[in-house]
């Protein structure tokens, strides 16, 4: 991408939430992303490592889930990962770089930074802006640990950077001081919003003084109307995109 991307990518359209999936195309797929092309809708991708170091398109920390293995998911290398058979799909696993291959530029995509306790997630960044370093197409990288999007300020600035945030007992921000820290520390360009925790006045303040807020994931008309009322995009699936 020739020069910074202007944040208003992030708004333009809804984002498919890990791929525009459904009983043929399994979430985080090769099959689900080239459906969201298809259908102009942007798309949202969830990043970890393999054992080698390479990040890898995949949502859970271990295979039980999709794949039906009870390996953890740092347990295996690149071309471990590539052998692995979804249950419901013919696809299999695959890197950021093959995905960047796929959405070519075609619509904005939404890199989501996987992190938890104990987990070395500034590697996770640097593997992820070097994937990048090439690709111009349409992109942003954001996560719910705010160590993300302060090594994106620091060490890739040209990188659209977001903050992902909850208000329940599963993230890191449940109460009202540690969402101020978090933001703090972040000092994102954007934030996404879980969309129960819809209207916040601190969301809509940070809206009106101009940040792009997306908000998560809205999944039925009753949270595409709380996502249209109080949010810049929907980052959705199934009846929320309808």
């Amino acid at each position: 991408m020739s020069g910074r991307p202007d944040t208003d990518v992030l708004t333009a359209r809804p984002f498919a939430h890990r791929g525009l999936h459904g009983p043929r195309a399994i979430e985080n797929g090769p099959s689900a992303f080239r459906a969201a092309i298809e259908a102009g809708l942007g798309i949202e991708c969830d990043i970890q490592r393999s054992a080698d170091d390479w990040p890898m398109v995949f949502h859970d920390w271990d295979f039980a889930r999709l794949v039906g293995r009870p390996e953890k998911t740092e347990a295996l290398t690149r071309d471990e990962w590539r052998e692995l058979a979804y249950l419901e799909s013919e696809d299999r696993p695959m890197d950021l770089a093959e995905l960047l291959s796929i959405v070519s530029g075609r619509v904005p995509l939404l890199v989501e930074i996987k992190s938890r306790q104990g987990y070395d997630v500034e590697r996770s960044c640097r593997r992820v802006v070097d994937a990048l370093g090439g690709y111009r197409g349409l992109h942003a990288v954001m996560s719910f640990d705010p160590r993300v999007p302060r090594w994106l300020r620091r060490h890739s600035p040209q990188t659209v950077r977001g903050l992902v945030m909850r208000e329940d007992e599963h993230g890191y921000t449940r109460k009202a001081w540690q969402r101020h820290l978090a933001l703090w520390v972040a000092q994102p360009e954007f934030i996404a919003y879980h969309v129960a925790a819809l209207p916040s006045p601190m969301v809509s303040s940070l809206r009106n003084a101009g940040m792009p807020v997306l908000t998560w994931t809205v999944n039925s008309p009753e949270a595409r109307a709380v996502a249209d009322a109080h949010a810049d995009a929907a980052i959705a699936e199934g009846a929320g995109l309808a």
